[in-house]
Parts: C-alpha cells; structure tokens; sequence
C-alpha cells in the first residue's frame, strides 16, 4: 500500500472513532438518572378537603387537559399532577417517586387504568393526584 492508501485509512479510523465516541458520550449525558438523586423527600397525598382553595380553582379549570402544577403556600409545596379525562371511573394515579437531585425536585407519576374485573361507571373522570411537602429552596420541578 503507498503512503498516501496509509494516510487515508489512518483519516477514515481515526473519523470513525470520533463518530463513535460523539455517540456514545451524547447518549450517557442526555437525561438525568436516580442516580443523581441526593435524597427521597417526604410527602403525603392529600384529598380535595386539604387543598387551598386557590389551587382547587386552579385544578378544576386544567382538568380537563393533562397538566402538572406546583403551588407553594409559606412553607409548605403542593405539586398537582392530573392525567385529563378519561373514559370511565376506576383510574388512579400511584407518585412512584419524589426525589431531590442538585439542580431540582423530582416527581414521577403513573395513570393506573381500572382493574378488567372492577365495576366502574362509564361516566368520564378527570384522575389527578395532589402531593404536599415542605417547600425546598427555589428548586425547579421535573414531572416524569
């Protein structure tokens, strides 16, 4: 092989490293893990009765539409997660983890369709789900 064959394997290898390397470092740094998680916050679910009014406002014109709110009171942060309307009743929604990482509070959040056996009405529901915690230091809110 002369040296100018030599030259242009050595280019192609070397720009086909690159390109390897540019993919696989994009794919790691693309999106957050738990394993940046610092610590699992406390929460409690709450019930309609336990909300401010002024959220209750809020979630009856969104409910209609998916939509993720967080509402803070003093001390204390509310986060509303709601799934808009669904088909029937028998939806719930399970909080699968609520998390602080460096830069944010974590919230994930599943819709949980009724069981094939459970009795539901086939009135259509707007499922949404309430979370109060204390409120942490202007941190943003990534919903899952």
């Amino acid at each position: 092989m002369d040296k100018l064959g030599k030259k242009k394997k050595r280019i192609t290898i070397f720009v086909a490293t690159c390109i390897m390397m540019m993919l696989f470092l994009a794919g790691c740094a693309g999106e957050s893990t738990e394993d940046d998680k610092l610590k699992d916050i406390e929460f409690t679910v709450i019930g309609e009765d336990q909300q401010p009014d002024s959220l209750k406002e809020i979630i009856a014109e969104k409910s209609a539409q998916p939509f993720q709110i967080s509402y803070t009171l003093g001390e204390e942060l509310y986060i509303a997660v709601g799934y808009g309307e669904q088909p029937s009743g028998g939806y719930s929604i399970s909080v699968n983890a609520f998390y602080e990482t460096e830069e944010s509070l974590v919230i994930d959040t599943t819709l949980i369709g009724p069981g094939k056996a459970e009795n539901v009405t086939n009135t259509p529901t707007q499922p949404y789900v309430v979370i109060k915690t204390e409120n942490i230091a202007d941190k943003a809110i990534e919903f899952k």
